[in-house]
């Protein structure tokens, strides 16, 4: 009896579709390597592709330089901070005190748990990021000082006055979390004590006072 051998063709194998990379996910690749590296010098093509698992070449097809890159996600961030500001604008309406601490909350309570902004004020010797920095901060000092004066009656340089005050004890605060948190007492780990401090310092009470005053 002769056998016949039968060739028999490997099974094809099936292709998984990869998803291809969009500016954005380029954008938010470059922002995310500034928070870990806290310096722009972290935003460079070949480590992004590395930790994307992408190519050169995808970037180039978005991007034209590392600089183009830096500026989308410049925008991205501003963006970003932009819709949550006006988000926090159009919280608690009823409510000046709750619109306040909310618009706290968004000004300075990201600093504590996202590094991007103290890490481009690092930065901020870069004209292109001061200029980012400046839209965005002036937006957020904008928006408190007008519920300052429009809705508690302060004067409209007192409430500018106020509102620079508390975002820079926030900013500084959230730098001090970072560095050196041992300075800092254990109730600064709490964001709702430390936005009920803010509130009470922009409208000239004792810190400590009753929440929701």
């Amino acid at each position: 009896m002769v056998l016949t051998l039968r060739y028999l063709s490997p099974m094809p194998q099936r292709r998984v579709a990869r998803r291809r990379l969009t500016a954005a996910d380029w954008a938010e690749a470059a922002l995310d390597a500034l928070r870990d590296e806290g310096s722009l010098s972290a935003i460079a093509i070949e480590p992004l592709a590395a930790r994307l698992g992408a190519t050169k070449g995808s970037f180039y097809w978005h991007f034209a330089n590392r600089d183009a890159l830096i500026d989308a996600a410049l925008a991205g961030w501003e963006a970003r901070s932009t819709e949550e500001l006006t988000e926090a604008v159009a919280a608690g309406e009823d409510d000046p005190a709750a619109r306040g601490r909310e618009l706290l909350r968004t000004m300075t309570g990201l600093a504590h748990r996202d590094p991007t902004e103290l890490a481009l004020l690092a930065e901020a010797g870069q004209p292109r990021v001061a200029a980012t920095l400046e839209r965005v901060i002036t937006r957020r000092l904008e928006a408190l000082a007008a519920l300052l004066e429009t809705e508690l009656a302060l004067p409209r340089e007192e409430a500018r006055s106020r509102a620079l005050h508390a975002y820079c004890d926030q900013l500084g605060r959230a730098q001090l979390a970072r560095a050196i948190p041992a300075v800092l007492p254990e109730a600064a780990d709490d964001e709702e004590t430390v936005i009920d401090s803010a509130w009470h310092s922009l409208l000239g009470a004792a810190a400590g006072g009753q929440r929701g005053a």
